[in-house]
């Protein structure tokens, strides 16, 4: 707790938009009409201090329950406390079956953290705490700070929000070390992040998703592209009435196409 207590005096500030540093980008509402989303995508270019937004009110004013975008918190709060050992630290299956098949057997963090393995992160925060957590909560000043529920539920239904702004702050703490964290726990987070690596870019993110009080499916995918060993960092948010067996492919379709759209993909940025 001592070392969790060291932090408290550590304010980490996200960066926000104005109107000095925003470039709206209408044209990008083609992709998600195409695609049956409606939300908001953001990209910050860190070298000039500029966003190109899309819905830039759902962005900027609107709060979302961060759902299994949590996960690297929890990834980062469990390397950190030891209750995490390192990426392919095993979490045994409880033998209960679960409708999404890949959860039904023992996970690695490298594994759970990329198929959104709830049992996994439940586990996890069992085993932290609820104390420690919400001390860690309020040392990241991350999103509305509270647990008002369970200590294995609270990311996932709405006791803990955080707007797409804050999340792309706190993508760029990650990516840069600024987060009081071990360099070591930063980059074990950032490894399991990287889904793809290829002559013109590095592509990482995590994802989430959920449903919402109206039947629709609601889904993050954020994180960053680098291209000439420069970050861009992104947060795409929106709701669907898709099938959510489609959710994947639908919400990676949309960010490549967002992206290809903004001249990324080539090696070019």
């Amino acid at each position: 707790m001592k070392k969790i207590f060291s932090y408290l005096s550590i304010l980490v500030l996200f960066f926000s938009c104005s109107p000095n540093n925003v470039d709206r980008a209408p044209q990008l509402e083609k992709y998600f009409t195409e695609n049956n989303a409606k939300g908001c995508f953001a990209l910050y270019n860190n070298s000039t201090n500029k966003f190109t937004i899309h819905n830039l009110e759902s962005f900027r004013d609107s709060s979302y329950s961060p759902t299994s975008t949590f996960n690297i918190v929890s990834s980062l709060i469990g390397l950190q406390e030891g209750v995490i050992v390192d990426d392919s630290m095993i979490v045994k299956w409880d033998g209960v079956h679960r409708p999404i098949e890949n959860w039904n057997q023992d996970l690695s963090m490298f594994t759970a953290f990329r198929i959104e393995a709830q049992t996994y992160y439940q586990e996890i925060s069992r085993r932290i705490g609820k104390e420690k957590i919400e001390i860690w909560l309020d040392t990241l000043a991350y999103g509305s700070k509270k647990i008002t529920t369970s200590v294995d539920t609270f990311w996932l239904d709405n006791s803990l929000k955080i707007t797409p702004d804050e999340q792309l702050g706190f993508l760029k703490k990650l990516y840069f070390h600024q987060l009081p964290f071990h360099q070591r726990n930063h980059e074990i987070v950032k490894g399991a992040m990287l889904f793809e690596n290829n002559t013109k870019y590095k592509l990482s993110y995590t994802t989430g998703l959920e449903k919402n009080n109206n039947d629709k499916q609601v889904t993050w995918m954020m994180g960053w592209i680098e291209e000439n060993n420069h970050p861009y960092f992104f947060v795409l948010h929106f709701e669907t009435s898709e099938n959510p067996d489609s959710i994947p492919q639908i919400r990676l379709k949309l960010l490549m196409q967002i992206l290809k759209d903004l001249g990324f993909l080539e090696g070019k940025m």
